[in-house]
């Protein structure tokens, strides 16, 4: 698969011939343009029309995010992928309430299981979490009795409560306490980070779905609006705690993310520009990381795993088979 870049230098970007021209302060860089699927933008960059007529010819797509690190927006190239008739597939899903409630379960319960299995991989190596283990079992067993999306989504919150309880056993390190969810801004050192992990996520579900024939606005389980792209959200759900929950784990055991990696700004805590590097190029190797798959027969990287997934959704909306998330094995 082609690569994500990410730019972390205030600079200027350019067509340079065939190839890409990026200008810093310290010096120039030349990247081939056949090797990148997205930019991914947290510095100050200045770019021009060509540019962007370059990026949409070659398929790049452009996410950008401001100082503190959140999304703040994305440039993709025409959907000459978009079909017309997948559209009007995905509205009438979104529009027929039983269509829509059966997907949206799905996701709660791809979301839901691979809590468990985070939950399990550690109750296998010592921690005792046997008791939220129990207590997310509950939430699950009544995910199939919900007929609304609002009442989804409550137990969806419930079961997310419930597995951040999780988060200081499986941590142990008094500096990273999750004590509650915090959002824009993060309150403390620990929701800083799944702030971030979760925006990386969004924006990656979001360039692989721009690959496929559906369209971003049309979500099941978060409600399609004026405001915001939504299905990346529902892909997103099934993936936090594979991508996002156990790389935040990994970091903060190895120590690679420390208190210094954060600033107090805004009210609240926010991820240093080291930090971010460092968390962006570990999420980078992640994606990349190949794992056994079972249908297939062969190994596939997380990145394409994602991909996969829009596919069954893309089936599951043609009616030709029915879709089933994607569940961890460990």
């Amino acid at each position: 698969m082609k690569k994500n870049i990410y730019v972390f230098r205030d600079g200027e970007i350019s067509r340079k011939e065939n190839t890409i021209l990026f200008l810093t302060e310290s010096g120039r860089k030349v990247l081939p343009v056949e090797d990148i699927s997205s930019f991914f933008f947290f510095g100050e960059v200045t770019l021009n029309k060509k540019f962007l007529e370059f990026a949409s010819q070659k398929e790049i797509i452009l996410h950008f995010f401001n100082y503190y690190g959140y999304y703040t927006g994305s440039y993709y190239p025409r959907e000459h992928y978009n079909s017309g008739y997948m559209i009007l597939k995905q509205a009438e899903h979104y529009l027929d309430k039983g269509k829509r409630i059966d997907l949206a379960k799905s996701f709660v319960l791809g979301s839901c299981r691979n809590m468990l299995g985070v939950i399990r991989y550690y109750i296998n190596r010592g921690k005792e979490l046997s008791k939220i283990e129990d207590d997310i079992l509950g939430f699950y067993s009544s995910i199939s009795e919900q007929d609304s999306t609002e009442e989804l989504m409550g137990i969806e919150g419930n079961i997310r409560d419930t597995y951040y309880k999780a988060f200081d056993t499986i941590i142990d390190d008094p500096n990273f306490q999750f004590e509650q969810r915090s959002k824009r801004p993060p309150k403390n050192h620990l929701n800083a980070l799944i702030s971030f992990g979760n925006s990386m996520l969004y924006t990656t579900v979001l360039s692989e779905i721009y690959k496929t024939h559906l369209d971003p606005r049309i979500g099941y389980l978060h409600s399609t609006n004026f405001r915001r792209f939504t299905l990346n959200l529902d892909v997103a759900e099934i993936f936090k705690p594979l991508l996002v929950d156990r790389l935040i784990f990994y970091l903060l055991g190895k120590k690679m993310i420390q208190k210094k990696h954060f600033d107090n700004d805004i009210g609240g805590i926010m991820l240093k520009e080291e930090g971010k590097k460092i968390f962006v190029e570990e999420f980078d190797k992640k994606l990349k990381t190949t794992i056994q798959h079972k249908e297939l027969g062969k190994r596939v990287s997380y990145r394409w795993l994602i991909r996969m997934e829009l596919y069954k959704i893309e089936k599951h909306l043609l009616e030709e088979k029915k879709y089933l998330p994607f569940i961890t094995k460990w």
